[in-house]
């Protein structure tokens, strides 16, 4: 019978060979986390974007609550019939719009022209047919081509015009064509017919 002996060199040779293969494994994670990590991020998404991202949340959230505040003071000037609050809203409103700063101006559009819409609603509510006509004409100018309507369907644009007298009564024929609620077109018609007989 022969013994087997395990020879010493043998078994070290394998150890040192395993060692190298866990280091080059490791090695190569390594490299490969580097090339990972290290590779440029895609256009669009670097530190200018997300600090531009951060700016408009920002804004937006100081927006929304001044926007809050002035339609608790709308809240109010219903519950008390003040038109001196309700020209207090619209007047907050007016500075929240202001206040935005450009960073926001294309965010939540259809949000700023509600908020907008009251502060011109208010002021004719208040008796300030002034402000109102004013910031219809920038409802207009920042808003171009957008409309809100109202629960019944009618346009929110042609009902402001035809209150701020912003068209020609000749324009409205007999009041037909425009989107307008129903009560007003009647009272349209009947202060047009006082004024011509």
């Amino acid at each position: 019978m022969t013994k087997q002996f395990n020879s010493p060199v043998k078994a070290t040779g394998l150890a040192r060979l395993g060692r190298a293969a866990i280091l080059g494994t490791a090695l190569a994670s390594l490299a490969a986390c580097n090339g990972m990590y290290g590779a440029k991020q895609p256009t669009g998404e670097g530190i200018g974007y997300h600090d531009a991202r951060y700016q408009e949340i920002a804004a937006m959230r100081e927006y929304r609550a001044c926007r809050d505040e002035a339609l608790e003071l709308d809240a109010q000037a219903r519950q008390t019939k003040s038109a001196a609050k309700y020209i207090a809203s619209a007047k907050l409103i007016d500075g929240c719009e202001a206040n935005l700063g450009p960073e926001a101006r294309g965010v939540a559009v259809v949000e700023r022209m509600r908020a907008y819409g009251l502060s011109i609603q208010n002021y004719l509510k208040g008796g300030e047919i002034a402000n109102a006509q004013n910031n219809f004409e920038r409802f207009q100018q920042e808003f171009a081509g957008k409309d809100l309507y109202y629960a019944d369907g009618s346009s929110f644009t042609e009902t402001m015009s035809a209150l701020l007298s912003r068209e020609e009564t000749t324009s409205y024929g007999q009041f037909s064509l425009l989107n307008v609620n129903s009560d007003l077109k009647a009272e349209m018609r009947r202060v047009n017919y006082w004024q011509q007989n």
